[in-house]
């Protein structure tokens, strides 16, 4: 199964969608002052306007054939005709202001809720959610309700207030013509309503085809270099049309049914226009109605039905509204990460004393990767993690920094189990170089500074020295002000060195590297090796190598095969063991 759809899969249940309505209303109560004023220049709006069809009726009425026109009165009933609809447009008008504004302002509610719910997941969570679902949900998802918002709840609003309002003036107009009109009602509520139930679980499935299809293109725009390399070009491209179609065809499916709607509810409108008109005539011959009053019921008949479409038509947009809100709330509704301990205490001027104590635990629960592993690591010692991929190397550290919590045993620092220290204070407490560099869009001096809260422009350019990339930095046009977007024209090795500079930067007591230099090039790794030994001095380290030159002279190296520590001691007595780790050492120089 691919990974959106696992995704979606994993994710928990709304409930109903009077559930999903529910909590798109809370929303709308966090802005209820604008809610009101919208309210308010609704009714209004449509007040005036429904006024309209019984001074136009009263004007046609004022024209007798016998005794003449009355134009006083037809002037009369015009002019407050004109000056209802001219109100009615007003208040239209300010409202849509309104509705814009007020849809924006849940948006960003939305949109900030979402993102913060992102930081508070679990890592766990976000290893299994791609980055294009999370991408589609936060942008497109939200996107659709924002235009539903705006547009189609307005509608929606507004045509119930517009059917109601007719539906009183065509009761005071002519209960005869009314009952004629009844026949068609029943009709056009049983199309909305049996399509709008057929739509939504077509909408749901359309966003979903559209997430997954984003989750794709992000992992194939990534990984372009590499399709190339390989010439799988034709491969990629079948499985992004497959992967294209069925998101069309989602797509296409939604819209056909939601297309049908209009037209039938159009057509059960004209003939219920058919009906009226030749019901009126007929009572008009026996002098049971006159012809402003059949006028004024036509055009409440047309009140009436305007809206009855107009929703029609926008049901699609409402029920893929619907289906993104959902899918919004399925991640709202995640579990974040365990909060702290009610006694959690803030960690303050760590040591830097670790030590695993009999810890096993597995990502999955029927599969441990780590067995019964003890160790520890004084302050200011410098251990390694040697050993094969997938041996839980990396899965050590998740554990150290709490982004996973183990199933058995304990990790302490300084004494203490790690869970009973504030996450953030004990995350504060590690400071990392990663394999993976990140930068972010800002200038080379936001991103060496982001190691350290308040850091000077001197206190950069002397990390950036330590780095060897303070020469770069310094041959370019802007310097330290240079500005990057997704890490610009650097190289891998000068992105890694730009991560290690701001990892100097922090006064972190615990040091992660992991695979730190494994982008940095033979020559460029022998110059930054004492600008290492300097930012790792007086820090508790922890190094994950596949390079074993990297850790020859770390103070513990721990072997871990299969979620085991195989074997531990320094580099030279490891090699006297001529055990595993000897065999690894011998296989890279050989």
């Amino acid at each position: 199964m691919p990974m959106n759809e696992r995704a979606i899969a994993g994710d928990r249940p709304t409930g109903s969608k009077k559930a999903v309505i529910g909590r798109i209303f809370r929303y709308y109560l966090r802005v209820k002052w604008k809610v009101v004023a919208a309210f308010v220049l609704m009714l209004g709006s449509n007040l005036f306007a429904l006024l309209g069809p019984w001074l136009s009726g009263a004007a046609i009425d004022a024209i007798e054939l016998e005794s003449g026109v009355d134009f006083a009165a037809v002037g009369f009933y015009c002019v407050w005709m004109a000056v209802f609809y001219v109100v009615s447009a007003a208040f239209s008008y300010l409202l849509s202001v309104l509705m814009i504004r007020l849809s924006q302002n849940i948006v960003r509610e939305m949109r900030q809720d979402v993102f913060d719910k992102m930081l508070t997941l679990p890592v766990g969570d976000l290893d299994r959610l791609s980055a294009g679902d999370l991408i589609n949900r936060i942008s497109y998802d939200i996107a659709t309700l924002n235009a539903s918002l705006s547009n189609d709840v307005l509608q929606a609003t507004t045509g119930i207030i517009t059917i109601v309002g007719a539906f009183i003036g065509m009761v005071l107009t002519s209960p005869v013509l009314l009952g004629f009109f009844a026949v068609t009602i029943p009709i056009s509520v049983t199309i909305t309503v049996l399509r709008g139930k057929a739509m939504r679980p077509l909408f749901r499935r359309r966003s979903a085809k559209l997430a997954e299809l984003n989750g794709f293109s992000e992992e194939m725009i990534t990984g372009m270099n590499t399709i190339r390399a390989y010439g799988r070009e034709e491969e990629i491209e079948a499985k992004f049309n497959a992967k294209n179609t069925e998101a069309a065809d989602a797509y296409y499916r939604a819209d056909y049914i939601a297309s049908l709607i209009g037209p039938s509810i159009n057509f059960v409108n004209n003939f219920g226009t058919v009906l009226i008109s030749a019901a009126g005539a007929f009572l008009y011959l026996y002098g049971k109605i006159s012809v402003g009053s059949i006028s004024a019921f036509l055009l409440y008949a047309r009140r009436f039905s305007g809206p009855v479409n107009e929703f029609a038509n926008v049901i699609g947009e409402i029920q893929s509204a619907l289906a993104a809100a959902e899918r919004v709330f399925r991640l709202l509704d995640r579990p974040s990460e365990s909060a702290d301990a009610p006694d959690a205490a803030v960690l303050e001027n760590a040591r830097g004393a670790v030590q695993f104590d009999r810890v096993h635990f597995g990502y999955e629960e029927d599969k441990t990767i780590i067995h019964d592993l003890s160790f520890a690591v004084a302050p200011g010692q410098t251990a390694a993690i040697v050993g094969p991929t997938g041996a839980g190397k990396t899965t050590i550290v998740n554990l150290m920094m709490r982004f996973y919590d183990p199933q058995g045993g304990r990790i302490l620092l300084d004494g203490k189990d790690i869970r009973s220290y504030t996450r953030k204070s004990l995350r504060a407490a590690f400071t990392m170089v990663l394999q993976d560099t990140w930068l972010f869009e800002g200038t080379i001096f936001e991103n060496i500074a982001y190691g350290k809260e308040g850091a000077t422009l001197e206190e950069v350019r002397r990390a950036a020295e330590d780095a060897h990339i303070a020469d770069y930095i310094e041959s370019l046009p802007e310097k330290y002000d240079t500005r990057l977007t997704d890490g610009g024209s650097l190289s891998k090795g000068q992105k890694q060195l730009m991560t290690i500079a701001r990892a100097m930067l922090s006064p972190a007591k615990l040091l992660i590297l992991d695979e730190a230099t494994s982008n940095v090039d033979t020559r460029t790794e022998l110059l930054i090796r004492d600008a290492m030994a300097r930012l790792m001095r007086g820090r508790t380290c922890f190094v994950i190598a596949h390079r074993l030159t990297t850790v020859r002279n770390a103070d513990i190296i721990l072997v871990v095969k299969e979620g085991d520590v195989v074997e531990r001691g320094t580099h030279a007595e490891l090699l006297e063991k001529k055990g595993f780790y000897a065999d690894i050492y011998s296989a890279q120089f050989e």
